[in-house]
């Protein structure tokens, strides 16, 4: 694959494929459970994509101290980024956090940080599954 200068791309284009990239952990842990009818697999995705809940993991992050500097200049890349599409179920706000979460894993995958992807990837469902971002759902 060409390699693209994430420098140069846009928010809400990082966001597109940070979406995809996360969808993919999020996907692959579901099956590694066992778990394989689609209703049930994309309820339970919800749990962990859903805008609601990545703004719940970004306050965590924040919390926790777990990301870079060069990290929050991506996530605020995404989140401050001009968006046509609005939040559907969820307030404007949520949406943009949860945009920059999106922005924050494509960056990394552009970036070929693909340890460190894995790394946060795993921090997340870790913390769904301890029930962390419950209050957001």
């Amino acid at each position: 694959m060409e390699k693209v200068d994430y420098q140069q791309v846009n928010g809400i284009a990082l966001a597109y494929l940070g979406d995809a990239v996360y969808e993919v952990f999020i996907r692959q842990h579901l099956l590694s459970r066992g778990l394989t009818k689609p209703t049930k697999l994309q309820r339970l995705a919800t749990h962990y994509v859903s805008a609601k809940a990545q703004a719940a993991l970004i306050d965590l992050m924040k919390q926790d101290e777990l990301l870079t500097d060069k990290e929050w200049q991506y996530f605020k890349r995404g989140r401050n980024a001009n968006s046509h599409t609005h939040a559907k179920h969820t307030s404007v706000l949520t949406y943009r956090i949860s945009t920059g979460f999106e922005a924050m894993m494509g960056y990394l995958q552009l970036s070929g940080q693909q340890d460190r992807l894995a790394e946060l990837a795993e921090w997340c469902i870790q913390q769904v599954e301890a029930g962390r971002t419950k209050h957001e759902q």
